[in-house]
């Protein structure tokens, strides 16, 4: 009987250990789709560049991805008929997080400049990478 309870236990912890897993890599493709959705509709010309942070270490994720909701408060729509979209697709990015518990010595600013898309496009792949 020992075991029986043993096994259910074993198995009900495993079990919940492999929705969780599908659950975030749901949510970090759904993010990316969300960062393509934006590049359609972010204005690319005539704008400021940003600092886009491009392979970061392991221990500066989370930087990096502060640096990336940093950019998005300075993205601009495309024109007034995509407005309403550019602005719900740029209130989910602001909200992402990630744990990193890595200590990181490198700033916003020490990264390149970059156009808005090319922004995006490193910032869909560092959710790439994160998966």
């Amino acid at each position: 009987m020992q075991r029986m309870i043993i096994f259910y236990v074993l198995f009900f912890c495993s079990s919940m250990v492999l929705t969780a897993a599908p659950h975030k890599i749901a949510k970090y493709k759904q993010l990316i789709k969300t960062i393509k959705l934006l590049e359609n509709t972010v204005k690319d010309k005539d704008v400021e560049l940003l600092y886009t942070p491009e392979n970061p270490v392991d221990g500066c994720l989370s930087t990096a991805v502060t640096c990336f909701q940093k950019g998005t408060l300075k993205l601009e729509p495309k024109n007034s008929q995509v407005n309403s979209t550019f602005n719900q697709t740029i209130k989910v990015l602001r909200v992402f997080t990630i744990s990193d518990s890595g200590k990181c010595d490198s700033s916003c600013e020490s990264y390149e400049k970059k156009s808005p898309r090319e922004f995006l496009k490193s910032f869909a792949k560092l959710i790439k990478k994160v998966i």
